[in-house]
């Protein structure tokens, strides 16, 4: 065995599965499981020679079935080996990737050390993957000296709260939302924002997310009858995606109103692709904020729902809640973004 370079930085890999690590299979023709962490090194051996690495194995699973059982694994795990190694990266499917560096951000906010999540549109056992050089790129970045949670996919490299899934089957599948890039991966790697630095103080992570949290998109006609049952059977929060910059229909504030006497969090935000939640400037908006809805700006859908799931198993309560979701914890959220036309009772 090759005596490890002590000059190296030390990183830990916490595989979870993904299409980076998947197998056709030959009878159904369907991506599936097959591979663990060991095919990385086959994929490129010469990851070794930017870090001494060390591989723990969370799961191995299509990220779709992923829940909060297992971002409190990786917190859990991070936190266990902490002092060990000087980055952490993670290995996962792309479907609900930017929900766990979503979730992440938060239960590790004010961590001294970089986490790094990636994957891949191809799997690695296919000569054309992106696997080889998302892999290659997100272990430079996890032995760089950053402080915070980073997604690094393509070209790009995205603070965790902020990354958005936008293409299936682009390369550069995931975008920054609201927000301009904090990296750019090309001939080099080139940070583009401040404020992220490592650092040695004590880190204590924040762990654990409700996930009985319920997400509906408005259409027109839906009954707010909806909501009221969902509330009935003990939902702990609601997200509505609204029309335009947040307006709802009159016949669903009964409903809304119902939420605020039952003290269930209702997050409103907006159905336009990459817009921001800007309550108060039509009259169906203005109603609706004043039944007590809480306006998520300029959020992803990412990271204002993974918010609200820590924010309530943190013990955040109810007359708390609307100030902690538009406080801005770790760049999630600008609420400069948005100017809000209220009255003054209102306000």
């Amino acid at each position: 065995m090759t005596k490890p370079n002590t000059f190296k930085k030390k990183v830990l890999i916490l595989f979870c599965g993904g299409t980076i690590s998947m197998h056709k299979n030959e009878e159904t023709g369907a991506l599936d499981i097959a591979h663990g962490a060991d095919q990385f090194f086959k994929l490129e051996p010469r990851i070794i020679e930017i870090a001494n690495i060390d591989v723990h194995i969370i799961d191995n699973i299509d990220s779709t079935n992923m829940t909060h059982v297992q971002w409190e694994k990786f917190v859990d795990e991070i936190q266990k080996e902490y002092d060990n190694y000087d980055g952490f990266l993670i290995t996962q499917g792309t479907n609900t990737l930017a929900y766990a560096s979503s979730a992440l951000s938060f239960a590790l906010q004010g961590i001294g050390k970089p986490v790094v999540i990636t994957g891949a549109q191809i799997p690695a056992e296919v000569i054309s993957t992106d696997g080889r050089n998302n892999l290659v790129n997100a272990l430079r970045v996890a032995t760089m000296d950053l402080g915070g949670v980073f997604v690094v996919f393509g070209s790009k490299l995205i603070l965790g709260c902020r990354a958005k899934k936008v293409s299936e089957s682009d390369l550069d599948a995931f975008k920054t939302f609201n927000d301009s890039d904090f990296g750019e991966i090309n001939i080099g790697l080139k940070i583009n924002k401040d404020g992220y630095k490592s650092h040695t103080k004590k880190f204590k992570a924040k762990n654990g997310f409700e996930d009985n949290v319920v997400c509906l998109t408005l259409i027109p006609g839906l009954n707010g009858d909806y909501l009221k049952a969902f509330i009935d059977q003990g939902v702990k929060g609601l997200i509505l995606r609204a029309y335009g910059s947040g307006d709802i229909p009159y016949d669903i504030l009964p409903a809304l109103v119902y939420a605020k006497e039952k003290k269930i969090p209702v997050i409103v935000t907006t159905q336009c692709p990459g817009g921001a939640t800007v309550m108060g400037i039509n009259d169906a908006g203005f109603r609706a904020l004043h039944t007590g809805v809480i306006q998520a700006f300029d959020m992803s859908m990412e990271a204002m729902s993974t918010k609200l799931m820590w924010l309530l198993k943190q013990g955040v309560k109810y007359e708390g809640l609307l100030e902690k979701m538009q406080e801005n914890m770790i760049g999630e959220v600008d609420t400069r973004k948005a100017k809000v036309f209220l009255s003054k009772e209102l306000e």
